[in-house]
């Protein structure tokens, strides 16, 4: 059985938080930066691992599903419909609800100076792979120049398919990665949810 997550704008998700259990599926060093009041992290590629917790409190209320501009709550929400938990995304993710003049939580612990989002990191890691690529093939060879083609490559694919390789590799660092603690912190969380 799969469902269609319900899209609300910033304004509507606002007045009605309080219905919801908020999942933000972003990376630790993301929600670390910023977050909905009272969402629970679970970044994407570790929504699985929580299925059960995740299907138990959609049993007792609304799931909305967070993230920075809406893809991988869009991902997580197809996933999660697959399953045959009902889900609702914030339409145009934390950016939007910022941009609509609603606050994010920052934990008093939080150096957001040393947090970066995943597409700050994106553009970081891709901008220097296409500067290294053009400056080695001026001074030591012009086939260097592939590697920014093939950077530039891959910026496409990633437009033309609304996904991104190099993203899901950076997630992978141990900076954007989250503690196993954490993890089961969140399930239970999910679990005592009434």
């Amino acid at each position: 059985m799969t469902t269609t997550p319900a899209h609300l704008p910033p304004a509507e998700a606002s007045t009605r938080l309080h219905e919801f259990t908020v999942l933000d599926v972003r990376t630790p060093a993301e929600y670390a930066a910023g977050h909905l009041p009272g969402a629970l992290n679970i970044p994407l590629d570790h929504l699985r691992s929580a299925l059960p917790e995740i299907r138990q409190a959609a049993e007792h209320g609304e799931i909305l599903v967070v993230c920075a501009s809406g893809t991988r709550a869009r991902n997580a929400c197809e996933l999660l419909a697959d399953e045959g938990i009902r889900t609702a995304t914030l339409q145009g993710g934390t950016g939007a609800w910022t941009a609509d003049g609603h606050a994010l939580h920052h934990p008093a612990a939080c150096d957001t100076r040393a947090t970066w989002t995943m597409e700050r990191q994106v553009r970081f890691t891709a901008g220097s792979l296409v500067l290294l690529g053009l400056v080695l093939a001026v001074l030591l060879h012009p086939a260097f120049a592939l590697l920014s083609a093939g950077v530039a490559g891959g910026l496409v694919f990633s437009a033309l398919t609304n996904t991104c390789g190099m993203a899901v590799l950076l997630g992978k660092l141990p900076h954007n990665r989250p503690r196993g603690a954490d993890l089961d912190a969140v399930r239970t969380a999910l679990r005592t949810r009434r």
